[in-house]
């Protein structure tokens, strides 16, 4: 299925990225990945680089040098993301502003930056990361909501500017797995989360792989500006 392709993953350090990046690994492709905690990797095919990813010139500086050392990205994935739970009117301006520079503008960055690299070649597969929370629209989750729902926005309009160039866009919208990012949320609350899902569980990491390799797949050159929700969102 794959031939040694170029893939460059965001927030490899741990949880779904990390997952992601070993699954690669294991099929044979080149992985590139970025956090700001070290690498847990150490493998060969696999580069790591030390960033936040909202840090534009490192971010740029990045994606010129993985395209100089291989010549090409086939796929970019932006699983980097941050959560934080609190009411709305809780919510302070610094948390709102640390969330959508990860989530929204690391985003934004890493899909300009690659892009540039995939049009030469006519050719790329872009897949970012939404969550549930987003079309569920959950009590405490406004701020990772919104920030998710930005990168949606920005899913669908980047598919239609791509779109001529060979190069498809599309989201996956994981429900709540066991990682980091909601290991301090109460059970209660989790439970009604699920309880909101057509298959009331969490999800697991083989889940939210199973759409990335559909979704970066070379047969999946007419599929884009598409969003994948697991578990089956239902109000």
């Amino acid at each position: 299925m794959n031939q040694q392709r170029v893939i460059l993953i965001t927030g490899t350090s741990r949880g779904i990225g990390l997952g992601l990046a070993r699954h690669y690994l294991k099929l044979g492709d080149t992985v590139c990945g970025c956090s700001r905690a070290e690498s847990a990797i150490d493998e060969p095919g696999y580069t790591h680089f030390g960033l936040d990813v909202a840090d534009e010139p490192r971010v740029v500086a990045m994606v010129r040098s993985v395209a100089r050392k291989h010549g090409r990205i086939d796929v970019l994935i932006n699983n980097a993301g941050i959560a934080s739970m609190n009411h709305a009117l809780l919510s302070t301006g610094a948390t709102a502003k640390s969330i959508f520079a990860t989530n929204f503008h690391g985003t934004f960055l890493f899909c300009r930056e690659v892009a540039k690299v995939m049009i030469r070649r006519k050719t790329g597969r872009i897949i970012n990361f939404t969550t549930v929370a987003t079309p569920l629209r959950l009590e405490g989750e406004s701020l990772y909501a919104a920030s998710k729902a930005a990168v949606e926005s920005l899913t669908e309009v980047f598919a239609r500017e791509l779109g001529p160039t060979g190069v498809t866009v599309n989201a996956v919208g994981p429900t709540p797995t066991p990682t980091d990012l909601i290991k301090s949320v109460p059970k209660a609350k989790m439970d009604a989360l699920l309880a909101r899902q057509a298959i009331a569980k969490l999800g697991s990491i083989e889940d939210v792989i199973n759409v990335v390799d559909f979704f970066a797949s070379p047969r999946s050159a007419f599929v884009t500006g598409q969003v994948v929700y697991l578990g089956g969102v239902v109000g």
